[in-house]
């Protein structure tokens, strides 16, 4: 069975940069999973990925030698499960805010003793260029298991999530956290106040071992980043990396101010 590499490098505590896949489509997943990046995550939470083309999207980034994740639209068992079946080797959960809520996707992850995942599907050992009883044997040293911190409340309860047995890596959604960070006023916070929050996650990570990261836009902002500490960094997605190059040459041609001129017709 297949080692999962970003796991090993992780536990190493090497940086691991990928990014976001959100448009579900099969050609543009089996050219980014050449780019190489080390990882991919098919976004399940804010995009209308169904199942067959997750299931589809995975197999194609395993194909290419890349590591499939997934970002489940909520942490709960019957979501983990479909998607490990479907053959993603590892899960992104979001809005984990207490122990209860990250304790229940561990469990969710794992196979007994370590959990209470069930037994059943064929592509998750197929991802793995394994038999069916070589995953069912190994597949708890090899799955991902990445924790979302997006809220003051998960913030608050940090370290005893991330000491948890299981814990692999903690993943921030800066823009979920400024929100969830705003007052009732709907004020969001400053940027000092959201980098404040920021390294009080960082410290955390390192202070209980585990790879903190977030996601950013700029190869700057990852160069910054990993400096920082951070390990496990998402940069942009491959429908940004579009539109922006998109964005590049029609202002470079001033596309812009023709369809304008156009429009009056």
């Amino acid at each position: 069975m297949k080692k999962n590499p970003v796991k090993a490098a992780l536990r190493e505590g090497k940086p691991q940069v990928g990014t976001w896949l959100s448009s579900g489509d099969i050609m543009m997943t089996r050219l980014m999973a050449r780019v190489g990046f080390p990882w991919l995550t098919v976004d399940m939470e804010h995009s209308p990925i169904d199942w067959s083309q997750a299931a589809h999207l995975f197999g194609a980034i395993a194909d290419a030698g890349c590591v499939p994740l997934c970002r489940v639209p909520l942490g709960k068992y019957e979501l983990i499960k479909r998607a490990l079946d479907a053959g993603a080797h590892g899960i992104v959960a979001p809005m984990i805010n207490t122990v209860e809520q990250a304790k229940e996707v561990i469990d969710a992850v794992k196979y007994p003793p370590l959990g209470n995942r069930s037994v059943g599907g064929v592509l998750h050992a197929m991802n793995f260029d394994a038999t069916a009883g070589d995953y069912y044997k190994h597949a708890n040293d090899e799955i991902l298991v990445i924790l979302q911190t997006e809220s003051p409340e998960g913030v608050e309860n940090a370290e005893e999530i991330y000491s948890l047995e299981g814990v692999d890596a903690i993943f921030v959604g800066p823009n979920d956290l400024t929100f969830q960070m705003s007052k009732k006023t709907g004020v969001h916070p400053s940027p000092d106040e959201l980098e404040v929050m920021l390294q009080k996650i960082l410290e955390t990570g390192k202070k209980t071992g585990t790879p903190v990261g977030l996601h950013v836009q700029t190869v700057e902002a990852v160069q910054q980043r990993i400096e920082e500490g951070w390990r496990f960094i998402a940069c942009g997605s491959e429908v940004k990396f579009m539109l922006n190059d998109a964005q590049r040459i029609v202002s470079g041609l001033n596309l812009k101010a023709e369809a304008a001129d156009l429009a009056r017709y």
